[in-house]
């Protein structure tokens, strides 16, 4: 029994900010004098990214307007891990509802889903998400819920394996998945190069796919089917990226060592995903990156010996989104379905993610192309052109 993507919906919170004003209030928070202030606006500008979203508008805000953050010069008291899950709560499930609703916008059918899957690493609280959803859309209370927290980029595709046994365990299952992040939130106003680097990736978003066991051809977007995952760890990046929970949120650690890791560990890792699947490079036709920042996706380039332009949706996440941890993948994901809405056709996306561990998640889907109507087929082969013209 396979299972199939058969719908995606994402969604960013209503306070949208180019790099520049990100930058701006950064240089504020930590107090920068003028050089090291031209130097962090160079570090925004070499990350690709235009615009990032986030619930809070402070990052917009001239000092002495902000809402979460003190009004004071050293923006002390620092809000505490409690006032900023007291936040997440707050908005984490009006974001995750609207993922989900962009995702029901275009369908002809009603779906009830019998699974529930919430995936975070940037907050938790109990009950959680996944009940307030239950809550929120209706949804009957024996609604099988499971929640994956904590696990950083790489989660979605946990969540997808997850959904992946469900249906292949009861092909009649529709399971339902929101990856929900709320990464500035946890803005820490330390100098040193991990937090400089996380601050100039980080954005928040949500984004919810639903997984069935057979594809949706009632609408003309593509199903993808889901052909093969694999997983591995390289050691060597144990220290090079964390996720720690303190006492004024949580820190990531991101050195600038990850893309080396990468480089070392990828090449094998791909090799062993496309073997499983019994797909040789040639067969991959579309690319679903997580873009964990430029130089991880130039990384990747190298060694899969693939153009910019093969990785052009992931670029184009990053650029207008930012890297929103979990839930970016799936904005790729997307931004790839709606490509083959005007350019259909059959193929595989290699896609895959990393994460504290050094974690590499990977996976190839299948595109199931959609079954044009009667109507709209009969149109097509009225305009076709004669063999003999």
């Amino acid at each position: 029994m396979d299972s199939y993507i058969t719908a995606i919906g994402t969604a960013v919170p209503p306070y949208g900010f180019s790099q520049l004003q990100i930058a701006s209030f950064m240089a504020q928070a930590l107090r920068l004098d003028e050089p090291n202030r031209r130097k962090l606006q160079a570090l925004y500008r070499l990350t690709r990214i235009d615009r990032r979203h986030s619930v809070l508008p402070d990052y917009g805000a001239s000092p002495g307007e902000y809402t979460f953050f003190p009004n004071t010069p050293d923006l002390e008291p620092f809000p505490t891990v409690g006032t900023r899950m007291e936040l997440y709560r707050k908005e984490a499930l009006p974001l995750a509802v609207a993922a989900i609703e962009d995702l029901y916008r275009d369908e002809k059918r009603t779906v009830q889903p019998t699974h529930l899957i919430t995936v975070s690493c940037t907050g938790m609280y109990a009950p959680g998400l996944d009940i307030d959803l239950i809550e929120a859309l209706g949804l009957p209370t024996t609604t099988q819920r499971t929640a994956i927290n904590f696990m950083g980029c790489y989660g979605a595709f946990n969540a997808l394996k997850t959904a992946d046994a469900f249906v292949r365990a009861d092909p009649s299952a529709c399971v339902l998945v929101v990856c929900l992040e709320l990464c500035t939130i946890h803005f820490q106003k330390k100098t040193d190069e991990d937090h400089l680097l996380s601050n100039a990736l980080f954005a928040d978003g949500a984004a919810a796919v639903l997984v069935e066991g057979r594809p949706n051809r009632e609408k003309p977007a593509p199903s993808f089917r889901m052909r093969t995952f694999f997983c591995d760890l390289l050691p060597d990046g144990k220290n090079e990226m964390g996720w720690i929970i303190n006492d004024h949120g949580f820190e990531m650690t991101l050195t600038s060592d990850v893309p080396t890791v990468i480089r070392q560990g990828i090449g094998q890792a791909l090799s062993r995903l496309l073997e499983r699947s019994g797909l040789a490079i040639e067969d991959i036709t579309q690319y679903a990156m997580h873009p964990g920042g430029r130089k991880i996706l130039e990384v990747i380039e190298q060694q899969l010996g693939i153009e910019p332009h093969e990785n052009r949706f992931a670029y184009e996440v990053l650029r207008k989104y930012g890297n929103m941890s979990s839930a970016t993948v799936l904005f790729v994901l997307k931004e790839i379905r709606n490509h083959l809405l005007s350019k259909p056709g059959a193929g595989n996306i290699l896609s895959c993610a990393f994460g504290p561990g050094l974690t590499l998640e990977s996976m190839i889907l299948e595109i199931i192309p959609a079954v044009l109507p009667v109507n709209d087929q009969a149109v097509a082969e009225s305009i076709a052109i004669p063999s003999n013209a």
